[in-house]
């Protein structure tokens, strides 16, 4: 089979490898649809240091190949939606609660970093009665896409915001983590959501998606802007969806004693984040910081699938660019170089 691979720190490429086998509770899935993330750049870069001939990709939908003998719940010809995470569902992380960390920190992120990912013709699922969700007829493959990272992403980072019903919520960045925030903001109750976002038409969708106000940093003060929009108090919840150091110093900043900075950023370079001290206030401000990596599984793809049954949101309106996978390479160099207004690129197979 094709797989589009990171051959080594800076470099990408085609190459053959055998069709991937299941273990007995596994399944292969043969790809139809596929998006590329910010992430796979950051992988590509170094992000989680060096990997060689490692097939790239974490966000896809597809058809059962094969499945092993001791799974029950799929067959051959299934059209299944897979979760970014893929957890192992007996280990001790996962049964405290925190299933994208089992196997260790990160460990439910398995694909394009532990295992090889979903840009390839046909790809390794563990654990198939869990991991696995079956699309309904109702959703096409172009919108159930999107939950395995994009809307899993940015609606954890509204759930772990602790957003009270009417609360403020400013969301930092307004990329497609940033607007699935901006759309789980308001499924939580939001009152006022607020974005934080310089590009036209990411604040365009922004507002479609349900920002009442965008702050364009380029151009104003988002510390005094906020202060005013709340009064001098600042908000409930402060989203981090960009995975920057300055950014997350702002959502410290901006966040109201007793609030919470929510942060679902990648943080892809650098070592250390830095916590301003006085707006922290010297430690002691009850300003609670929240971290989590969208959960996997096949309970979290169904509810999300559901949303998109009942037309909560309709995140097709990401997808700037579409390509087949034969052509790749022009695909992840859009992707990779933010080109042509790029938001999210879908890939074809």
């Amino acid at each position: 089979m094709k797989a589009f691979v990171m051959k080594e720190i800076g470099r990408v490429a085609f190459m053959e490898k055998p069709v991937p086998e299941p273990g007995p509770n596994d399944a292969i899935i043969r790809t139809t649809r596929a998006l590329i993330c910010t992430s796979d750049s950051h992988t590509v870069q170094g992000g989680i240091g060096p990997r060689q001939d490692l097939t790239l990709g974490h966000e896809a939908v597809g058809v059962v190949h094969a499945v092993g003998g001791g799974v029950r719940d799929f067959q051959p010809g299934d059209r299944v939606l897979v979760g970014a995470i893929t957890p192992d569902w007996g280990d001790l992380a996962t049964q405290n609660g925190y299933p994208s960390q089992s196997g260790g920190p990160l460990g439910g992120f398995k694909f394009a970093n532990s295992k090889d990912g979903v840009f390839a013709d046909y790809f390794h699922v563990n654990e198939a009665d869990a991991n696995l969700a079956k699309i309904p007829d109702t959703i096409s493959d172009e919108l159930a896409v999107y939950c395995a990272d994009m809307m899993s992403t940015g609606f954890v980072g509204a759930e772990h915001g602790h957003i009270p019903i009417g609360g403020t919520v400013a969301v930092l960045a307004q990329g497609p983590v940033g607007l699935m925030a901006t759309v789980g903001a308001r499924l939580r109750g939001a009152g006022r959501v607020i974005g934080v976002e310089s590009v036209p038409d990411r604040q365009r969708l922004a507002r479609m998606y349900g920002a009442d106000d965008i702050i364009d940093f380029t151009s104003e003060d988002v510390i005094e802007r906020i202060d005013e929009l709340t009064g001098g108090q600042g908000v409930d919840t402060a989203i981090e969806a960009l995975g920057a150091d300055i950014t997350f110093q702002t959502a410290v900043k901006i966040t109201k004693p007793g609030g919470t900075i929510s942060n679902i950023g990648y943080y892809g370079e650098g070592e250390f984040v830095h916590i301003p001290r006085v707006a922290w206030g010297v430690g002691m401000a009850d300003k609670t910081i929240t971290t989590g990596l969208c959960p996997g599984g096949r309970l979290r793809m169904e509810r999300l699938l559901r949303v998109l049954e009942t037309k909560r949101v309709d995140p097709s309106h990401l997808t700037t660019h579409t390509f087949s996978f034969d052509e790749m390479e022009r695909a992840f160099e859009v992707s990779d170089k933010k080109l042509e207004d790029v938001i999210k690129v879908m890939i074809t197979f």
